[in-house]
C-alpha cells in the first residue's frame, strides 16, 4: 500500500474505566468499543459480506488454524489474500491458532518450541510454532496478527498456570521477532495467567515490556464464572497502556460485553451471535428470545419493529418459529443477521454513552432490561 498510515489507537473519550476510541489500520478505522463477527474459515456463517458490513461491522475475525488446514494459507495468498478471497475489504484480525491447536486433546504434543498436532479434518500431521503462526497470518494478509500463545485449561492451579505463562511469554517474544512490521499492520500480545491475579498482573507488565501494538486478554470464556472473569479484568486492564487497544478474546453474551467495557476493554469477538442464530436464539434489548418455543407460533410481532435491519424488522416471530420447525435454512440466516446487527447496535449505544458521560446509567438500565 502507498502512503499507508501507521497502525495506532486514539483514545477519544472515557467514562470511568470505559473507553471510546478508534483503531487505525491500513484498511480503515475501527471505532471502539467494537465487536468483530467471527469468520473462522473465511466466512461469517450464513452471511454475505455486504450484509455483515451493513450491520455496522468494521472488522471481522479469521483463524490461522482453520485456514492453514483448508484451503491452505499459501493458496489464499496466491488468490490475493484473505480480503480478496472472501470479498471483505475492511480490516481483518486473525487468531493465531494457539487456542484451537491446544484444545485438540489427544491429537497434539506440546513442547517449548511449539505444538505438533493432527488435523481434526483428516488426521494429517502438522507443526505450529510462533514463527509459523505469524507467517501463516502474513500469508493471509491479516491487518492484526495475534501472537502465538498457550491457553491453559480452567480450572488451573497456580503452578500449572505459571509454567504456561512462562512458555507463552517466550512464544510471544518469538512472535514479535517473526512479525513483518509494515505501515498499517499491527501485532497484539496476549495476557495469560488463568484466574490468578498475580500472574495476570505479571503477564501484562512483561508483555508491555516486550511491546505490542495492542494487548489481548486470553484464557477467559473457557468455563469460568462471570464474577471471576470480571475480577481478572479488573486486575489486568489497569496495567495495560492507555494508548493501546485492549481485546477480550471469545466473549461473549451481551451483558458480558457491557461488563467488560465497564472494566476497560475495547474489542471483542465471539461465535455466540452466529451460533445462537443457528439455534433459534435471538438477542434483543429486552433479553433472549428462544424462537423455537411454542409461545411464538402465533406471534405476529417482529424481533424489533424499530430496527433498520430487515431481518429484525420485516419478519414475524411466528414466521421465524415456523422456519426453525420446518428446518428451513432461512431461519438460520435471518436470526444470525438479526443477532449480528443487535451486537453492533449495542456497541454503538455504548460508544454514545461513554461520549456522553453516562455509561454507568446505560449499563444499569441495560442489565435491568436483560433480566426482566
Amino acid at each position: 500500500m502507498t502512503d499507508t498510515p501507521d497502525f495506532r489507537f486514539d483514545l477519544l473519550a472515557s467514562d470511568g474505566a470505559a473507553r471510546r476510541g478508534r483503531v487505525h489500520t491500513g484498511r480503515g478505522p475501527v471505532d471502539t468499543p467494537a465487536f468483530m463477527p467471527v469468520g473462522t474459515a473465511g466466512t461469517v456463517k450464513g452471511m454475505l459480506t455486504d450484509n455483515v458490513r451493513a450491520t455496522g461491522a468494521q472488522i471481522i475475525l479469521g483463524n490461522a488454524y482453520h485456514l492453514m488446514l483448508r484451503p491452505g494459507a499459501e493458496r489464499v495468498a496466491a488468490l490475493g489474500g484473505l480480503h480478496e478471497f472472501m470479498n471483505w475489504h475492511g480490516p481483518i484480525l486473525t487468531d493465531s491458532g494457539g487456542y484451537q491447536v491446544l484444545s485438540l486433546a489427544g491429537l497434539r504434543q506440546l513442547d517449548d518450541d511449539g505444538v505438533t498436532f493432527r488435523s481434526h479434518i483428516d488426521g494429517a500431521r502438522h507443526r505450529m510454532t510462533p514463527e509459523s503462526s505469524v507467517d501463516i497470518q502474513r500469508l493471509l494478509d491479516a491487518d492484526i496478527t495475534m501472537a502465538f500463545d498457550e491457553c491453559p485449561p480452567y480450572p488451573c492451579d497456580h503452578d500449572t498456570a505459571r509454567r504456561s505463562l512462562e512458555r507463552t511469554l517466550r512464544w510471544e517474544e518469538r512472535s514479535k521477532a517473526a512479525f513483518d512490521a509494515r505501515p498499517g499492520y499491527g501485532l497484539f500480545g496476549i495476557v495469560q495467567g488463568g484466574v490468578h491475579p498475580d500472574l495476570r498482573e505479571e503477564s501484562a507488565r512483561r508483555l508491555v515490556d516486550i511491546g505490542f501494538h495492542g494487548y489481548a486478554v486470553g484464557g477467559l470464556a473457557v468455563g469460568e464464572p462471570a464474577a471471576e472473569r470480571n475480577a481478572t479484568l479488573e486486575v489486568t486492564t489497569p496495567v495495560l497502556p492507555a494508548a493501546a487497544p485492549r481485546y477480550l478474546m471469545g466473549v461473549g453474551k451481551p451483558v458480558d460485553l457491557v461488563d467488560a467495557v465497564e472494566r476497560g476493554i475495547d474489542m471483542f469477538d465471539c461465535v455466540l451471535p452466529t451460533r445462537s442464530g443457528r439455534r433459534a436464539l435471538a438477542f434483543t434489548w429486552d433479553g433472549d428470545v428462544k424462537l423455537s418455543h411454542a409461545r411464538f407460533r402465533d406471534d405476529p410481532e417482529p424481533l424489533d419493529a424499530a430496527s433498520d435491519c430487515p431481518a429484525s424488522r420485516d419478519y414475524s416471530k411466528a414466521y421465524l418459529h415456523h422456519l426453525f420447525k420446518a428446518g428451513e435454512l432461512l431461519g438460520w440466516v435471518l436470526v444470525t443477521w438479526h443477532n449480528l446487527h443487535f451486537y453492533q447496535q449495542l456497541m454503538g449505544a455504548m460508544r454514545e454513552a461513554i461520549e456522553a458521560g453516562r455509561f454507568e446509567d446505560f449499563a444499569a438500565r441495560f442489565r435491568q432490561r436483560q433480566t426482566r
